[in-house]
């Protein structure tokens, strides 16, 4: 018997008319790009949309245009269309406002000969100004519109009433069977992890798209000679086949904008793109930053390591393009070494060589992802800590600045993903720095967190005796 899909409806219309604010309206977040300059959409995304109880999946293309499909805003439309395929329902959006347009017509034709059951909604209907569009919007042969404002949120229950009657049987077949799933669990059983969030994140044209096409096996995200195509941080959810093993593995991948130099980026757009891709990687458990082989490592991509270690990220980097890679040897361990001079606080990040194009190295990556996960989210037994914090400190005992010793008692892991540790002890303000890295190091080198982000924070008790309060 097979298990229920999540219902998952379409949104289309051509640019401009307020798709992206009602994807955002339907999963209650501002996930989608919005600005006022229409073709802001270029990738479809997706999102978990719920509207009085009735849950599917909500999907947000690029505007419709009557392009030449070689042209970016053609190859745009082609992604649009495919996104027809498997879809349960479509929301075709009108401009009330502006009214009806030849685009909006020829849309309408085209939804006509699909199999895909359509819902109109004329967005931007609210007060008198969009009385006429709605009218006008019965001349499209798609059955009564529905008048919606996506910004002020009116119409949504009008929406809901049309969209129960396709999909609300499914809707629920699929919550019922997901409640099994869960009931399944016995409480003291652990749950699975859940797919592995992997970001990939780099300079724009570094092939970051390519690269999720190419594992994808289809057309899924748009790609092309222009740089910077990318906008919408973009959620792929996808199985692996782990070809060592046979097991299959749950990943979301996660397509982001090209991030530039700060003082290159000063379009409005771009700057809502970067911050979008800054925001990937705070979902993100691990995060590939993928470099093109043409042009080796650059300052940029240091910057960008920097902030993902910052946010407390795994981190791997992968030079893509390798099939063109000229001196590839020497490229490679020319990287590898700026790499550790350049992350000096997790040497010996995951470095691989792939390539987008033939797909090499890519069931190398993925692997090394999920084991990069293993580590960034692994909690050190307690004997086995206390044994390395006693060898430390024999070994290299703290200093005694003055003639007073400064005693550290103990270590306790407080947390992770990433992994996280609180030294107690006193005189921990006389503690030098190069201690502290002494330390660290010798968590990341003896305890198995070489390559991830490492938190340590040094705690004594308060002074009894002390006059602050």
């Amino acid at each position: 018997m097979s298990v229920p899909s999540k219902p998952q409806v379409i949104i289309i219309g051509r640019p401009n008319v307020g798709k992206s604010t009602l994807f955002n309206r339907l999963v209650g977040k501002k996930l989608a790009l919005v600005d006022d300059q229409p073709g802001v959409t270029r990738d479809r995304r997706m999102g978990d949309a719920v509207i009085a109880g009735l849950h599917f999946t909500i999907v947000d293309t690029a505007g419709w245009e009557d392009e030449d499909p070689y042209t970016l805003p053609g190859r745009m439309r082609a992604q649009t269309e495919a996104s027809l395929e498997g879809a349960d329902a479509a929301l075709f959006v009108i401009d009330a406002r502006a009214g009806l347009t030849p685009l909006d017509e020829e849309i309408a034709r085209y939804l006509r000969e699909q199999s895909v059951p359509v819902v109109l909604v004329a967005n931007k209907a609210e007060g008198a100004a969009g009385e006429g569009g709605v009218l006008e919007a019965y001349a499209l042969g798609l059955g009564d519109p529905i008048a919606l404002s996506a910004e002020h949120g009116e119409g949504i229950a009008d929406l809901f009433g049309a969209l129960w009657p396709i999909i609300g049987a499914q809707a629920e077949a699929f919550e019922e069977a997901q409640e099994a799933a869960n009931a399944a669990f016995d409480d003291d059983e652990e749950r699975p992890r859940g797919p592995l969030k992997l970001a990939i994140v780099g300079r724009p044209n570094a092939g970051k798209s390519t690269l999720i096409n190419r594992l994808l096996g289809e057309d899924r995200l748009l790609t092309g000679p222009e740089a910077g195509i990318t906008r919408d941080s973009i959620a792929v959810d996808w199985q692996w086949t782990d070809p060592k093993t046979g097991d299959v593995r749950e990943i979301r991948l996660i397509d982001t904008a090209g991030m530039r130099k700060k003082r290159n980026v000063t379009e409005k757009l771009e700057k809502l793109s970067v911050a979008d891709a800054r925001r990937a990687v705070d979902f993100a458990e691990v995060v590939v930053l993928l470099l093109d082989a043409t042009q080796g490592l650059e300052h940029q991509d240091l910057k960008i390591a920097s902030l993902v270690l910052e946010e407390g990220r795994a981190l791997m980097v992968a030079i893509n393009k390798w099939d063109v890679a000229e001196d590839a040897s020497k490229l490679f361990n020319g990287i590898r070494a700026a790499l550790d001079d350049g992350l000096a606080q997790v040497r010996g990040l995951p470095l691989l060589a792939v390539s987008a194009k033939t797909g090499k190295g890519l069931d190398q990556m993925l692997g090394a992802a999920f084991e990069l996960r293993e580590t960034w989210s692994r909690r050190v037994p307690t004997a086995a800590l206390n044994r390395w914090f006693d060898d430390a400190l024999d070994a290299n005992p703290p200093p005694a600045p003055g003639g007073k010793r400064i005693k550290l008692r103990y270590i306790t892991q407080v947390g992770t993903r990433p992994p996280r540790f609180v030294i107690f002890g006193t005189r921990l303000d006389a503690l030098p720095k190069s201690y502290e890295r002494y330390l660290i190091n010798g968590i990341r080198a003896k305890l198995g967190f070489d390559a991830v982000p490492v938190r340590v924070t040094f705690r004594q008790p308060k002074n009894p005796f002390s006059k602050e309060s």
